[in-house]
């Protein structure tokens, strides 16, 4: 492996319950404009979710899209999105030297509930149960309908790391850029949730489904009145590709990924752990050859649970606690947890920041828990700065799986 090898990404596709393109995520971002609304899921009753409204026929046909899956939808139109908005044709690389990785934080349980429900009908007698099942419920199912779609021949399969998955997937891309195992990556991550009952009653279970009478006001990390995390799909899919090749062919340039790092927990199935989080941060830090204090912002993954929050609050404290030049801010509270894709699309809400100087807000504090009172939290109101230079984003998921990313502005 070439650790010097430089990888940047090129292009974003996305879709988010509040945009379908970049340009209107990063609006709504910064005006923190959420879009929760309320849905009503079989065997549930009503919860307030992120839902996702784009073209889905755009790149593929009704009759694709109905014989794969949901996932593989999200997947394919921001796949299509990214490289138009690398202006990448998929024939400038080798189709067989394109890498497409995927993280998930689940895949199959909508098309199984689906498929219980529909043999219901029939007093639940399998001979009536879909051939198209096991295609669309494997694991690297939206990666590889990506492939199908793009007549893409490398590598293609799914990272399966919670919700850390996301950024799990730009990690993945960019050391099989620097193996030379790819000549240019497709990553990202996809989340299909909404569509089944049984993660909304799993949560509820476990009391950490958020509520409010306003779903738009139901997701409020850091806030004293938080409950819970509000489920939302969504999908956000980059280009990635090396530095000299980006430069060769006169690429626009979002970031440079200059630092990486995932680690275990090792202690909880559910509950997160401060000090595994904290040394995440820390490596990832390390490998980027930068300090605390040379990070602009740090997106936190803060999901809205009491717990969690403080736990990545002692992590967040302990790293950036002497630094009083780093911001802090999170997406979630924007759109929801997008669990598989809610690293890399909030990622994507903070690169403009690069551009305009501009830092969006965590919405939805009415009194911040003193918990979780950290320094230079932007809260409700974006925040404009001299500059951003630097990005450490913060993906955490559950069996204990944690992963930091550090993206940098490219300045040639």
């Amino acid at each position: 492996m070439n650790q010097n090898t430089r990888v940047v990404i090129t292009g974003v596709g996305l879709a988010a319950p509040n945009a379908d393109n970049l340009h209107d995520f990063r609006d709504k971002a910064i005006r923190g404009i959420n879009e929760t609304t309320e849905i009503e899921l079989r065997y549930f009753g009503k919860a307030p979710a992120g839902i996702c409204t784009f073209p889905e026929t755009k790149y593929r046909k009704k009759k694709d899209n109905k014989r794969g899956t949901r996932a593989g939808c999200l997947g394919v139109y921001c796949t299509y999105e990214a490289l138009n908005d690398a202006g990448l044709d998929i024939d400038y690389y080798d189709r067989s030297k394109i890498g497409v990785y995927i993280g998930l934080t689940e895949h199959g349980t909508v098309e199984t509930e689906n498929e219980v429900y529909n043999i219901k009908q029939y007093d639940y007698d399998t001979k009536y149960w879909t051939h198209h099942h096991n295609p669309r419920t494997v694991l690297n199912n939206p990666a590889g309908e990506i492939t199908m779609s793009l007549g893409i021949t490398g590598p293609h399969y799914s990272i399966g790391a919670a919700c850390a998955a996301g950024n799990a997937s730009l990690i993945q891309g960019v050391q099989m850029l620097r193996l030379g195992e790819v000549d240019m990556a497709i990553a990202g991550g996809i989340s299909e949730c909404v569509g089944s009952f049984g993660i909304f009653a799993s949560f509820k279970a476990q009391n950490a489904l958020g509520y409010d009478e306003d779903p738009r006001l139901a997701c409020k990390p850091f806030d004293m009145s938080r409950n819970g995390i509000i489920i939302s799909e969504g999908a956000c899919v980059y280009t990635l590709e090396t530095l000299d090749k980006a430069l060769e062919r006169g690429a626009k340039i979002y970031g440079e990924i200059v630092g990486y790092a995932m680690n275990s927990d090792a202690k909880d199935f559910v509950l997160p752990f401060w000090e595994r989080q904290a040394e995440c941060m820390e490596l990832a830090l390390q490998r980027a050859g930068l300090k605390a204090e040379d990070i602009d912002l740090v997106n936190t993954h803060a999901t809205g649970t009491k717990s969690g929050d403080i736990e990545e609050c002692k992590a967040v404290k302990r790293v950036f606690g002497n630094s009083s030049s780093t911001y802090i801010n999170n997406t979630k509270s924007i759109i929801g947890h997008a669990m598989g894709a809610a690293g890399v699309l909030e990622l994507a809400a903070n690169l403009g920041s690069f551009d305009d100087g501009i830092i969006h807000p965590t919405i939805n504090i009415t009194e911040l828990d003193p918990e979780c009172a950290l320094n230079n939290l932007v809260i409700n109101t974006a925040k404009q700065v001299d500059a951003v230079d630097t990005i450490l984003n913060n993906s955490f998921g559950m069996v204990g799986i944690n992963s930091t990313l550090v993206v940098k502005k490219y300045k040639g």
